[in-house]
């Protein structure tokens, strides 16, 4: 089988609907899709009607950005019920201060640059939660920058002036409430080292004790030598490891199903998570 565990759609910061993030699943030679949109499943039900004319199964899930000690991380939340209480405010909370930060992000583009709240807008998909990716693409747009890529890279950078940060759970907090929830957590890319600090292993280990499930190792971000010690880690700690795309569509050059998760885990999440995999 093959089996990729994050993916975004248009629902954040991805370029493909729901629908079409199904196709091209499809297209790809997928078996199984997880979508992951930042902060919300608001497109669970759109890409879950798409299952039976792709024949791709949809594994549902979200992924939360966190912090630990100021070091931003993101945690995958797999078949975890999206109408829990307590996640469910969490991530409310987080979706209306990234809005907050986005809109003061521009405000201070607009100093420099020819950028509106309006462009910014125009980027992305119905009901999408705005933030950096957007205004990345509007910048795209104005021919500022060549890509998403530059523009992470300078203007809209940690360091730069335009930079402003937003509220997110402590990485621990945030795998207890997505085991509350009946979810499955996992931490995203988490040697990423390319899109600034990580955390110690000493915070993955608290995750963990937490009920942190799994690592996501084979990813893009990750080298060989980075992918070895996730794997010793993961052995440690007695986590699974998944591989994933982390695909967002035009925008990256992430490909659908460049890293992917043995049947086995697959498997493992299922038995773990209170919803199933929506097959076709």
């Amino acid at each position: 089988m093959h089996i990729d565990l994050h993916a975004h759609s248009r629902v954040s910061d991805g370029t493909s609907t729901p629908t079409e993030l199904m196709v091209e699943a499809a297209a790809a030679g997928l078996d199984v899709v997880a979508l992951t949109d930042h902060d919300s499943t608001a497109g669970w039900d759109e890409a879950a009607e798409a299952v039976p004319g792709t024949r791709v199964a949809l594994l549902r899930g979200a992924e939360i950005s966190c912090t630990a000690g100021g070091i931003s991380v993101h945690l995958l939340a797999y078949l975890h019920d999206p109408d829990h209480a307590g996640l469910t405010a969490e991530l409310e909370r987080s979706r209306i201060s990234r809005d907050g930060r986005a809109r003061a992000m521009v405000e201070l583009l607009a100093e420099d640059y020819d950028l509106s709240w309006d462009d910014v807008v125009a980027q992305a998909g119905s009901g999408a939660t705005l933030g950096r990716p957007h205004i990345a693409d509007a910048l795209v747009a104005a021919g500022v920058v060549p890509d998403r890529t530059a523009a992470f890279a300078s203007i809209l950078a940690p360091s730069s002036r335009y930079y402003v940060r937003y509220h997110a759970p402590d990485a621990v907090d945030a795998v207890r409430l997505v085991r509350e929830a009946g979810g499955v957590p996992v931490f995203a890319h988490p040697r990423a080292s390319a899109r600034g600090r990580v955390v110690a292993d000493t915070v993955v280990q608290q995750m963990a004790d937490a009920g942190l499930a799994g690592l996501e190792v084979a990813h893009r971000d990750h080298t060989d030598d980075q992918r070895e010690q996730l794997r010793r880690l993961a052995g440690d700690l007695g986590l699974f490891v998944t591989g994933s795309s982390d695909y967002h569509g035009v925008g990256k050059p992430n490909r659908l199903g460049e890293e992917t998760t043995d049947r086995e885990v697959l498997e493992t999440i299922e038995e773990q998570g209170r919803l199933a995999v929506v097959r076709p």
